[in-house]
């Protein structure tokens, strides 16, 4: 959506997001959708074979109540293949990977990866090559952004970036690249319908949620 200017300029809308994992109590998925949440990426897997308890029943409940879900992984330094498999897998039974889905997001931020640039390109194949889907988040916090990961090796037309920065100012987290696309600006956010802090999201630029979904 865009706002149009009296001089015929427009500027984008923001779409505001949470992520969200089973350290979180969602109480009522109808409040915060009311809150203008619109997309919900929850964590389905670690490595390769944990599994978020709480997955199913929040991909489940944000659907209901219109919120866009996706699922994300958070990558250990081990096998690539068994962990695109775990994740696929856990994707599919939790109907994550069906059109309207927020595109499924690989967490990296773990220590320990020898080439952290060629294990992100391999998952992306790995992952694309199993399930058909094209579009992949890559989420990664400043440092990484700046010191470890380098995009244009690997972010196509089908990557698009996603940046965690607390600073306070949704959309504008003070570092930019082409695919750059959300923004983690707050790990102490209030929703209502949620309990307790939750990480807040906001898209970046021109972006916008129909941007990264499925």
């Amino acid at each position: 959506m865009e706002v149009r200017l009296s001089r015929g300029r427009s500027i984008p809308m923001t779409d505001y997001g949470v992520d969200i994992s089973h350290y979180q109590t969602v109480q009522d998925w109808n409040a915060v959708h009311g809150n203008n949440i619109t997309y919900a990426l929850l964590k389905v897997t670690e490595s390769t074979d944990y599994v978020d308890p709480k997955a199913a029943g929040f991909a489940d409940g944000a659907r209901g109540a219109g919120v866009a879900a996706g699922g994300y992984h958070f990558a250990r330094p081990v096998d690539v293949g068994a962990q695109v498999a775990h994740f696929a897998d856990r994707l599919n039974e939790r109907g994550l990977l069906t059109p309207g889905s927020v595109w499924p997001a690989l967490d990296m931020e773990a220590s320990g990866f020898g080439d952290a640039n060629a294990f992100v390109r391999d998952f992306i194949a790995q992952f694309r090559q199993r399930t058909g889907v094209h579009g992949v988040l890559v989420y990664a916090n400043l440092n990484w952004w700046t010191t470890i990961l380098r995009p244009d090796e690997w972010a196509d037309d089908g990557v698009l970036l996603w940046i965690a920065r607390y600073n306070g100012d949704p959309g504008n987290p003070g570092w930019g690249h082409p695919r750059l696309a959300v923004h983690q600006h707050s790990n102490k956010g209030t929703v209502p319908g949620i309990a307790g802090a939750v990480d807040r999201n906001a898209t970046v630029g021109s972006f916008g949620l129909g941007n990264f979904r499925l």
